[in-house]
């Protein structure tokens, strides 16, 4: 007996679903693409940063032309890391920082610089619980999320019309694209604007990167695509809703965090650009990098050793130990990757510690960083020197410690 009525899905129901599929499997071949263009290019990155500031100790009594020229290049690569990491975070690749925070704060200090984002014309209504809204994600991906949908709100009224900006706690994760009704709690935080709407040919493609309908030389196409891969990767979910003619609502969703925020730090030192002799083990793969990584621990006064892969890491660590104060290692390399060889170097010389470096990495993502610090490329000379002399310091006070 054949089965009829609402047994069987209808044809229309089924072709939907097909394409939400093809549309998910088409945003992660992309965002596979993607993340390893960034790491490609946050390489280019580290080598041209590493350049200019080597180039800025040469001579510090440069002409001011010199200097100029210095800080144009300094500044574009400040620009293409933050594109690498609006392409990483729509990959999925991007190694976040996830910290229990509260989102009505982060809110309200964003919203603080609204009216400067969108301009006079446009008015801002702020709706925020009278209670926090506790979320573990990365905060400062959070805020630029944010920035990026109440852009993509500016620029879709023109300038003029209002923005209203809403946090409230929701129980359950709506049906978004293929995927079913989700319970749980969720804060939910939407913008919703009175623009021109998007219309329905361009909404399968609103998260895609790239995707802009701006002219040339107005925009990238990466803001959205940077809200749908942090959302994902934080656990939860983007929605767009739209009627051209009469705006669009952008609703993120994040999982509510029953944990309390952290305590901050105290005594974080400061920045230190001198290594005074620490030894320092580099382990890199890429010839260029690794050549200014340690000419630059040189400049800075750091004695450095190469090893190209993890085997040849462990092998100068198994001859000699207390030959290095500190390994800084990248994380990508064929063979056994960064944080796989800080497991390893943890077990056969739990003295030693790990400084792991990247632009991009799957083994991050998945599993983290563990208990290791974490250098993001392009690096700067300061955060650098910084790394190592903190987990240098840790070595140095745990011996002293244990010799009294």
């Amino acid at each position: 007996m054949s089965k009829r009525g609402n047994d069987w899905p209808s044809a229309d129901a089924l072709a939907a679903s097909q394409e939400q599929l093809r549309q998910s499997q088409k945003l992660e071949a992309v965002g596979q693409l993607t993340g390893g263009v960034a790491h490609d290019f946050n390489n280019l990155l580290t080598v041209v940063r590493s350049s200019v500031e080597l180039l800025r100790r040469v001579d510090p009594a440069a002409a001011d032309k010199r200097r100029r020229y210095i800080q144009s290049i300094s500044d574009a690569v400040d620009r293409a890391a933050k594109l690498t990491g609006q392409l990483l975070a729509f990959a999925r690749r991007q190694a976040l920082t996830p910290t229990v925070f509260d989102v009505v704060r982060n809110i309200r200090l964003v919203g603080e610089m609204m009216d400067t984002l969108t301009g006079s014309r446009i008015r801002v209504r702020i709706d925020l619980p009278p209670h926090p809204c506790y979320v573990h994600a990365d905060a400062s991906q959070f805020d630029t999320a944010i920035v990026n949908m109440a852009v993509n709100a500016r620029d879709a009224m023109d300038g003029e019309g209002r923005l209203t900006l809403r946090v409230r706690r929701v129980e359950s994760l709506p049906a978004i694209r293929s995927h079913p009704v989700r319970q749980g709690s969720y804060v939910e935080v939407s913008l919703k604007d009175t623009g021109t709407g998007i219309p329905a040919d361009h909404l399968k493609k609103i998260f895609e990167p790239f995707f802009t309908t701006k002219s040339v030389g107005l925009g990238t196409g990466l803001g959205l695509s940077q809200v749908y891969g942090f959302a994902k990767q934080s656990g939860g979910e983007v929605q767009v809703d739209s009627t051209p003619g009469r705006g669009s609502t952008f609703t993120l969703y994040l999982p509510w965090a029953t944990a309390l925020p952290a305590e901050p730090e105290l005594g974080v030192p400061e920045p230190l650009l001198v290594g005074h002799g620490t030894r320092v083990l580099v382990v890199e793969d890429n010839v260029e990098v690794g050549a200014l990584a340690t000419q630059t621990l040189a400049e800075l006064g750091y004695v450095t050793a190469w090893a190209v892969d993890a085997q040849q890491a462990l092998a100068e660590l198994d001859r000699t130990p207390e030959a290095f104060d500190v390994v800084f290692s990248d994380v990508v390399m064929p063979g056994m990757n960064g944080v796989e060889l800080a497991r390893e170097i943890s077990r056969r010389h739990p003295d030693v510690p790990v400084v792991l470096t990247s632009g991009y990495s799957d083994a991050l993502v998945h599993g983290g960083a563990g208990d290791f610090e974490l250098l993001q490329k392009p690096y700067s000379f300061d955060q650098l020197s910084l790394a190592l002399r903190k987990e240098a310091g840790k070595r140095h006070q745990r011996r002293r410690s244990s010799a009294t």
